[in-house]
């Protein structure tokens, strides 16, 4: 993965945001947790060395706040890294859970995290500078327990205060998400509405009776489609029932000129969370623009699967295939109004972990959908 700037403004703004969500390298959070140690290191030997100057106490002597230094650093680090393994172990054992709880729920869990872990790492650090380690002077008794946990109980009222107003920042971003995604939403149903209403209106005066069963099935799809439709999410399942009940609608106006196929590679995939309306313009304009056009029309498959941590999705089509193809990363518009528009909704709601790409084939054509996956919370 290239470390471009951006990446490395994201990935620092999730290591400290409040929902176990983060972006990037695990190795690149781990450097994050190193640089904030060392930098606690430095401030905590700062302010010891000015006191004890103020004091007279011969801290002007740069050996001995070296060696106080390096005694510090070795402190931050191990409460560093045990708090950075107790919140990969959170979110591992239950990211999902954590993500749903109320923000005071959520400011007490993120502040009761790192008091947990000056807890466990102040004793354990003491007792590595303990004679017998480095020999720092440092030794383990009833006082470093009492004073780690008081340094625990201040840590934690700083972080309870700190992770509050991140929690409560983070719910109004995405309050603002949710709304721009509804608006992007609302501009692609009409969308599908007027082009499936059009292909029947393009049948009545050729084809009756035709254009009166695919009437009949239209409002049948829609009445078990339009719930759908107005949720903020829905799940691979739904969308490639919606992609699948769509093709047999643009079937029975083709007739042999359409043939489709759909292929889960792991029926779990099923199950997956995903934005609402993911599949449907690409299926769109798979026809329209590759099939539709052409007299023996061809074949549309659409295949999911998974790669890594990603869901892989495919619409292809062996239709009249692309001109100067167009590749946009999630948030980047270009010509179709279809396709930037779901650039736009996978950037609100991804960010740059979701992308949508078109390219042309030797025969037709490939849109290829990459987004994270989530799994879909029990009922």
């Amino acid at each position: 993965m290239k470390l471009t700037r951006d990446l490395l403004s994201r990935s620092w703004r999730s290591w400290y945001a409040p929902d176990l969500r983060r972006v990037g390298p695990p190795w690149l959070q781990a450097v994050w947790t190193f640089a904030f140690a060392t930098t606690l290191a430095l401030g905590l030997t700062a302010v010891g060395m000015a006191i004890q100057a103020l004091q007279g106490a011969g801290w002007h002597n740069w050996s001995v706040g070296w060696r106080w230094f390096a005694a510090n650093w070795l402190t931050a680090l191990v409460i560093g890294y045990i708090i950075h393994g107790l919140f990969l172990l959170a979110a591992l054992l239950g990211g999902e859970r954590i993500r749903a709880f109320s923000l005071r729920q959520r400011a007490l869990f993120f502040a009761g995290v790192p008091m947990l872990g000056v807890t466990i790492g102040w004793p354990l650090s003491a007792w590595l500078l303990a004679d017998g380690g480095p020999g720092w002077g440092l030794r383990f008794n009833l006082d470093t327990v009492l004073g780690s946990l008081l340094i625990s109980l201040v840590i934690c009222f700083i972080f309870y205060k700190f992770f509050d107003a991140k929690a409560r920042q983070v719910a109004a971003e995405q309050r603002a998400t949710e709304a721009q995604l509804r608006v992007l939403q609302a501009q692609i149903e009409p969308h599908f509405l007027f082009n499936t209403l059009a292909n029947v209106l393009s049948l009545i005066d050729s084809d009756a009776a035709t254009a009166k069963r695919m009437l009949e099935s239209f409002i049948d799809y829609l009445r078990a489609t339009l719930g759908n439709l107005r949720s903020d999410r829905s799940t691979l399942g739904n969308e490639l029932a919606m992609a699948e009940a769509y093709l047999l609608l643009m079937q029975m106006r083709m007739c042999e000129r359409l043939a489709f196929r759909i292929e889960v590679a792991d029926e779990g995939l099923r199950d997956t969370l995903v934005p609402p309306l993911l599949l449907q313009p690409l299926v769109e304009n798979a026809i329209h623009h590759g099939l539709e056009c052409k007299v023996e029309g061809g074949t549309v498959t659409v295949s999911a699967r998974r790669e890594g941590g990603q869901l892989v999705l495919e619409i292809t089509d062996d239709g009249l295939g692309l001109c100067d193809p167009p590749v946009r990363r999630a948030g980047h518009t270009g010509n179709g109004v279809a396709l930037a528009n779901l650039g736009q909704r996978l950037a609100s709601r991804y960010g740059d972990t979701a992308s949508v790409r078109l390219e042309a084939l030797a025969h037709g054509a490939r849109a290829t959908l990459r987004l994270p996956l989530q799994a879909c919370a029990p009922a």
